[in-house]
């Protein structure tokens, strides 16, 4: 599937990372390192479109104009806990994003999420937003962030970064939230019984932070 606001992205070495990132044979220090190298690499993308400011500076030789970003401020929110391995890579880029939080959990029987925690810039409305989640399964993680941001917080531009999306979870989103721009790394068919995603990589934070 590929609509006008969903992103996948098909560069070779996010490819060949996401298929590491999948193997169950890779271990948690591999993962974590994959992961982080990966949301290196999609910011890249996800940023394209950042305002740019026009500056003097003096180079070695003589003084020039060029471009540096605008003072519009960026804002990570990873959705806890597995967002939190995307974190590194993405600040390696972007040293001046505050980094807020959003902490949900699945109910084990509904699958829906359920919010245990919310810390965010005061003036988030005002920045760029940008969401990290590994696993984008249901949408119910995503539906509830986005909610959050939106009717709580009133923010505007909100993109959502992910490594591996399920089309049923991408549908969910894209229909309740149309102009939210997603960028994933890989979009997988199908969820299986336990809403897992297939193939996927089976339980991101589990896989970060060695838990299981």
């Amino acid at each position: 599937m590929q609509t006008e606001n969903v992103f996948v992205f098909d560069h070779p070495l996010i490819q060949h990372k996401i298929s590491l990132l999948r193997d169950k044979n890779t271990g948690t220090k591999d993962f974590r390192t994959l992961v982080k190298e990966l949301a290196m690499l999609m910011v890249y993308e996800v940023t394209k479109d950042l305002e740019l400011v026009e500056t003097e500076i003096e180079t070695p030789i003589a003084k020039t104009k060029t471009k540096v970003l605008s003072d519009k401020k960026i804002s990570l929110v990873p959705i806890l806990r597995a967002g939190l391995g995307m974190v590194d890579g993405v600040t390696s880029l972007l040293p001046n994003a505050r980094v807020g939080h959003i902490g949900l959990y699945r109910h084990p029987e509904t699958h829906e999420p359920v919010e245990y925690y919310c810390k965010l810039p005061a003036d988030v409305a005002e920045s760029t937003v940008i969401v990290l989640e590994p696993m984008f399964a249901t949408g119910g993680s995503l539906t509830a962030t986005i909610d959050i941001l939106e009717n709580r917080y009133g923010c505007k531009d909100i993109r959502l970064v992910c490594l591996i999306a399920a089309k049923p979870g991408v549908e969910r989103v894209m229909k309740d939230h149309p102009n939210i721009k997603l960028y994933c790394a890989a979009l997988d068919e199908k969820l299986n019984e336990h809403a897992y995603i297939v193939p996927g990589l089976g339980d991101a934070g589990d896989r970060i932070f060695g838990t299981k």
